[in-house]
């Protein structure tokens, strides 16, 4: 965001950088097509539904096209498709790819002097500013919005609407007209979206980059200070949401969609007088913010599917580069001692083969336009028109990346790297609304192989959806056949020494170590009560699987509602269970001690197509229950040798491993590992050598951030429940209730707002009355509402967003925690 005098400077560096003239030429010719005729102008606010944007046949998505509005293509067979509802998925992107558009046109207009640029931009935001109040503020899931469904949604728009008339007004090129319908829109776009406080959810981030921009555009020092300042404003969210290890605590997915909003916040704040780059505490965490994913990066150069987050998503991703464009300018302008990593971490990048851009709401640069050739990077020139007022003139020279074993201490995560190799173990934060209850996962990807994924979540309207959110999704233990409630675990140890490392996790009363050395892992997953249960431990490996170990297998009748063609094999007498996993090339091996039975079927597999896939479980009986496995990467030939480890020459044949006690025996090509647990940590006998390793911490994982002063806090109301010796008639009255001790719903802070403000006791609130005997508690509850309104039963389906069809009629959700 710049000045008028910043401007014309910023022109001048343009012209004489190669860099900035190439991306400004390339943002020129892809501007041209909206100079030479409109693309379609949508009338219609978005719909979230089940089967908007979905091809009928396979259920993939539709590619978004800006220029066409009524025949969408399906991604994968190919097919189009048409009616309303495709239409108005369509909608949602059409709106925010607009709004982008009118910045990319100020930007070219502004910078490129072209004026055919600036009069369309011009003619963009008249035709919205005219009919913003129009669209209307129903249909909504996640906060008020007119052109969408919810506000974060409006939220993005807003901000690039706003950058585009900035940049016009500060260049002295805004009409009189635009200019008054500009403000008149944001004064009503203003009013929607700070009436919504999400606090620290991460699209709270983007409603105070809209209304930072907001406030900016009107110099309005109140409206810039709560959004900036405020308990749940951009300031907070960085000290906070981000946590010390840099990380937001939803996980890497949320934390680039967050820091994307955050950084554009943080444009319009230092325009509001609040300059992050010069006050060292913000300066610090910013850079902590802005290294969190190269450190967790995956070795292909995607980011882990943790939490609720899209699989197999290349950080080279054009709006993901822009990120560490723009941190890398801030931290050379302010002399951090940041700007070397990150300009390691970003060339690295920018070396990565060019990939397809993935369609984010928050960016839709390349939208329309056909991927680059594979065999070339990106390049600065396929950036977007924010990179063109903001990245430095040319990319410092870089050491190369080398990417570190690490431990982030607020997510919970270990990655131990070896060479190429990954490995990760999920301790820590649930991580929110968007949080996985998958509590001591493990990824590995080695070989080039991603063969323990965290598979993330496919759309949230795909009916698949509890099943990724499900801990048998995961390659984490779970107890009696039941996903692990939602909690925090608790990391315990981690260490590296002598090329070696280890992590080790709780969860409960379940114990997770794992052991990364030059050649394999040893993974010892643990489990003691007082009472006897059963614990499964899932293996989700890529490629075919074949399972070693001899064995009867019967159908498993009670497979749960997301698995086929389950059977079960019970090991007698127990013993080791090999499964050799190969793909691409490449093999793995996993040798396993301790499970009594083991489990085969079909799930849902990587999303989004999510086909049917083989895995495993391994299961053990018991109150003391300890299984040990054996992960090795293993060549299939001569020559190949170990993933990331080094080595080579014929190491055909995988180790073999010996469990006595406390010890655990590995035997490769004649040598011996041993291994044992120790008070002070965990120490490994190899080549002669004893390596130790420490690192025990008892740390409770930190409870999730929440605002200094929460505005959106409620009343809490509390009820005694009487004893009744008898039930009460339970026929739709109070008859045989107590009802001494009412339990009151009826003010404005107990209302949800999706739509309209509350209206009122009068027209909606309620009286709840509970009593309890020694059979059951019992509930009434007397709802005063002026307009009732139930769906019939046999009421076609809605499929509309992820909500079951009961939400939209009247209803009683009661939530019970023993």
């Amino acid at each position: 965001m710049w000045t008028a005098d910043a401007l014309t400077l910023r022109g001048e560096t343009i012209r004489g950088a190669s860099d900035l003239t190439a991306l400004l030429t390339r943002l020129s010719q892809r501007g041209a097509p909206l100079l030479e005729h409109l693309p379609p102008l949508p009338e219609d606010k978005a719909l979230l539904s089940v089967d908007g944007g979905r091809c009928p046949e396979d259920g993939a998505t539709v590619e978004f096209d800006p220029w066409e509005a009524n025949a969408h293509r399906c991604s994968t067979c190919g097919a189009v498709v048409q009616g309303d509802r495709h239409r108005l998925h369509w909608t949602r992107f059409q709106h925010l790819w607009l709004a982008e558009r009118m910045a990319h046109l100020a930007t070219i207009g502004v910078m490129g002097r072209d004026h055919k640029a600036i009069v369309r931009a011009q003619e963009l935001m008249r035709w919205y500013g005219e009919r913003y109040d129009r669209f209307p503020n129903r249909d909504n899931i996640l906060g008020p919005s007119r052109l969408f469904f919810s506000t974060y949604l409006e939220s993005i728009w807003v901000s690039n609407v706003m950058a585009a008339a900035f940049l016009l007004r500060e260049a002295g090129v805004l009409d009189d007209t635009t200019e008054r319908l500009v403000a008149q829109l944001a004064d009503a776009a203003a009013s929607i979206i700070g009436e919504y406080n999400e606090g620290f959810s991460n699209r709270q981030t983007w409603n105070n980059a809209a209304l930072a921009a907001i406030a900016v555009w009107f110099e309005d020092a109140a409206l810039a200070e709560s959004s900036v300042e405020g308990p749940a404003g951009l300031l907070t969210h960085l000290l906070q949401g981000f946590g010390s290890d840099g990380m937001w605590y939803e996980g890497e997915n949320y934390h680039l969609f967050a820091l994307r909003g955050l950084l554009t916040g943080l444009g319009w704040s230092r325009l509001a007088g609040v300059d992050v780059v010069q006050e060292p505490v913000l300066l610090e965490r910013l850079g902590e913010a802005l290294m969190a994913p190269a450190r967790t990066a995956l070795p292909d150069g995607t980011f882990p599917a943790r939490k609720d987050a899209r699989y197999g998503v290349s950080l080279a991703q054009p709006m993901y580069l822009e990120l560490w464009e723009l941190g890398l300018s801030w931290m050379v302008a302010a002399e951090s001692d940041r700007a070397p990593a990150i300009a390691s971490w970003l060339s690295s990048l920018y070396r990565l083969s060019a990939q397809a851009a993935e369609p984010f709401e928050s960016y839709l640069h390349d939208a329309g336009l056909p991927p680059p050739p594979s065999d070339r990077p990106r390049t600065r020139a396929d950036l977007s028109w924010w990179m063109a007022l903001e990245m430095l003139p040319t990319l410092p020279p870089a050491e190369p990346w080398e990417p570190e074993t690490v431990f982030l201490v607020q997510q919970g995560l270990a990655v131990l790297r070896h060479g190429a190799r990954y490995a990760s173990l999920e301790c820590g934060r649930y991580g929110g609304g968007h949080g996985h209850p998958d509590r001591l996962h493990l990824t590995l990807h080695a070989d080039g192989v991603h063969w323990l994924p965290d598979m993330g979540t496919g759309s949230y309207v795909a009916e698949t959806l509890p099943w990724y959110r499900s801990t048998l999704a995961h390659n984490a233990p779970l107890l009696d056949g039941q996903s692990q409630p939602p909690g925090n675990a608790v990391s315990e140890a981690f260490d590296e020494i002598d090329g070696w490392s280890w992590v080790r996790g709780r969860y409960g009363a379940m114990v997770r170590t794992v052991v990364a050395g030059p050649a394999y892992l040893l993974d010892v997953t643990e489990f003691a009560d007082a009472e006897p249960h059963t614990l499964d431990l899932p293996w989700h490996l890529a490629g075919t699987v074949t399972m070693r170990t001899p064995g009867t297998w019967k159908p498993l009748e009670d497979s749960g509602p997301w698995v086929e063609h389950a059977d079960i094999c019970r090991l007698d007498p127990p013993g080791p269970v090999v499964l050799d996993a190969r793909h691409a090339g490449s093999r793995l091996v996993l040798s396993l001690h301790g499970a009594q039975d083991v489990v085969r079927g079909l799930a849902p597999g990587l999303p989004p197509e999510g086909e049917p896939t083989a895995f495993h479980v391994a299961r053990a009986h018991g109150s003391a229950i300890r299984m040990v496995t054996l992960i090795e990467p293993v060549a299939d030939g001569p020559g190949k040798g170990i993933a990331g480890g080094g080595g080579g020459g014929d190491v055909s044949e995988p180790a073999t491993m010996v469990v006595r006690g406390d010890s655990i025996e590995i035997t490769r090509h004649g040598a011996i590992d041993r291994h044992r647990m120790t008070d002070t940590g965990w120490t490994v006998e190899h080549d002669g050598e004893e390596s130790v390793l420490g690192g025990l911490r008892a740390q409770e994982p930190e409870p999730e951030p929440q605002p200094i002063l929460d505005l959106r806090q409620t009343t809490r109301i509390e009820a005694i429940a009487p004893f009744v010796d008898d039930a009460p008639a339970l026929d739709g009255s109070l008859d045989g209730f107590d009802c001494a001790n009412p339990l009151e719903l009826d003010h404005d802070d107990q209302y949800r707002r999706s739509e309209e403000p509350y209206p009122g006791p009068e027209a909606l609130s309620a009286t709840a009355y509970l009593n309890w005997n020694h059979e059951a508690l019992y509930l009434a509850v007397e709802v005063r509402k002026s307009q009732v309104y139930f769906r019939p039963r046999d009421a076609a389906p809605l499929l509309l967003d992820n909500e079951v069809d009961d939400i939209h009629s009247d209803g009683i959700q009661v939530y019970l925690r023993p």
